[in-house]
């Protein structure tokens, strides 16, 4: 059946979520802010290696680098786009919605912690491969293994950072879910190449959520998110 992966991601990010929040709960606020820098050291090292794998090359016994030009252009990019469509602020009123429906008006960190596991769950190649593989062939595999990492990380980070991390099922049912719908579709822009750009961009956004949670807000991650669009469409054009 299509979209069993994003079925089944969806369950492990709000048993894992559940979980988190009812160990947190018994975590003194220092223990909890080490969890919390423990969370972005993980993700940093997690979006460094997949940034890595897709830059780094071994080319006659030496060590050599590519698509920095892409990664550059596409950061930059995608930023001023998202700046100008103010993405992060949209995904912030989402949150604060959401903060008000779910009766959470006084969780501080219920912002916070929905938008750092939504761009923590949602970005990366993984999702992207894995939804249309689910799509296509019906393999929803690489979900299954996605489950497995998205259901440890969410546990994490709503230990430390509460409720909000939840419902980062949200964003990533509705995203992962739209592509398996539309996966035939979407397949043929999806190349090699493609994918191999949208992995490394991805993974470096996802490092940067990592820097985020160790020493504060540092980079609008959410108004970074058009440079995955763009890497998609420098595969075609470099």
């Amino acid at each position: 059946m299509p979209g069993i992966g994003t079925i089944v991601n969806v369950a492990s990010i709000i048993v894992g979520g559940i979980l988190g929040l009812l160990g947190g709960r018994r975590l003194k606020k220092n223990m909890q802010d080490s969890v919390v820098t423990a969370c972005g050291i993980s993700t940093v090292i997690i979006g460094l290696g997949g940034a890595f794998q897709e830059m780094l090359r071994i080319e006659n016994g030496l060590l050599t680098t590519q698509g920095s030009i892409m990664l550059i252009m596409s950061l930059v990019a995608g930023s001023l786009i998202g700046e100008a469509l103010a993405i992060e602020e949209r995904l912030e009123r989402f949150g604060e919605w959401l903060k008000q429906k779910s009766g959470s008006a006084d969780d501080n960190s219920f912002v916070n912690g929905f938008l750092t596991a939504s761009l923590t769950v949602c970005i990366g190649g993984m999702a992207i491969v894995g939804a249309i593989e689910d799509g296509i062939a019906l393999d929803p595999s690489i979900l299954f293994t996605k489950s497995i990492l998205d259901f440890i990380i969410v546990l994490l980070m709503s230990a430390s950072m509460g409720k909000g991390c939840i419902f980062s099922a949200i964003p990533l049912g509705i995203l992962q879910g739209g592509m398996t719908l539309l996966a035939r579709l979407i397949a043929p822009v999806m190349t090699e190449g493609a994918l191999s750009n949208i992995s490394f961009t991805g993974s470096v956004l996802i490092a940067c959520v990592g820097v985020n949670l160790i020493v504060g807000k540092k980079f609008r991650v959410g108004n970074m998110l058009p440079a995955l669009i763009i890497s998609v469409a420098w595969a075609f054009i470099d």
